[in-house]
C-alpha cells in the first residue's frame, strides 16, 4: 500500500519533525485507518537511504494517519511517497 506525506505533526508554535501526517491510497474513513495502526511505513530518499516509522494513530475523519519515524524526516520529504508494509 502506498501513501503521500502531507505535513508534519504540529501546532501553531511547535513542529514535530519525527511525526508526519500521511494520506494513504484507498483509505477514506476513520475506521479503515484504525485497522492500520502498528504497521511499518518506509520512506526512501533520493540518495537511496530508507527511514522507517510506525503508524501510531489515525488523524481526522478522512483516513489520514499519524506516523512516528525513528528519526526526523527532512522537509524535502513533504509530498513524497511512502510504502506501508
Amino acid at each position: 500500500m502506498e501513501g503521500v506525506i502531507v505535513n508534519f505533526k504540529g501546532s501553531h508554535h511547535t513542529q514535530y519533525s519525527s511525526q508526519m501526517i500521511i494520506k494513504l491510497n484507498g483509505v477514506n474513513n476513520k475506521d479503515e485507518a484504525k485497522k492500520l495502526i502498528g504497521k511499518t511505513v518506509i520512506w526512501k530518499s533520493i540518495a537511496g537511504k530508507e527511514i522507517s516509522g510506525k503508524i501510531i494513530r489515525d488523524h481526522g475523519n478522512r483516513g489520514a494517519v499519524r506516523v512516528k519515524f525513528e528519526k526526523g524526516l527532512p522537509g524535502q520529504a513533504l509530498g513524497g511517497k511512502v510504502e506501508v508494509k
